[in-house]
């Protein structure tokens, strides 16, 4: 990602973290997880099922106990699933 897109992403994910109240998210952490796991989906899968895998970890992550641990964790079990799917 080019320096200016990289720079415009940390500020929009930071302001969105905000803006939904999700102040104590790690977003460099999130940001590198979530394209990591959707660019798995996207090439193991189909591109359109990597926004919507990604919306279906934020919900199961949000109900987990440890939202922090669950991230990195399901997004590395679905990244799994995605690498052996068809």
């Amino acid at each position: 990602m080019a320096g200016d897109d990289a720079a415009a992403m940390a500020d929009w994910v930071s302001a969105v973290a905000a803006d939904l109240g999700l102040t104590d998210v790690d977003t460099g952490a999130v940001v590198d997880t979530v394209l990591d796991l959707t660019a798995d989906v996207a090439h193991g899968v189909s591109r359109p099922a990597a926004p919507v895998t990604a919306f279906l970890l934020g919900i199961a992550a949000g109900r987990a106990t440890d939202p922090d641990t669950a991230v990195a964790d399901l997004a590395e079990r679905i990244s799994r699933k995605a690498g052996t799917w068809g």
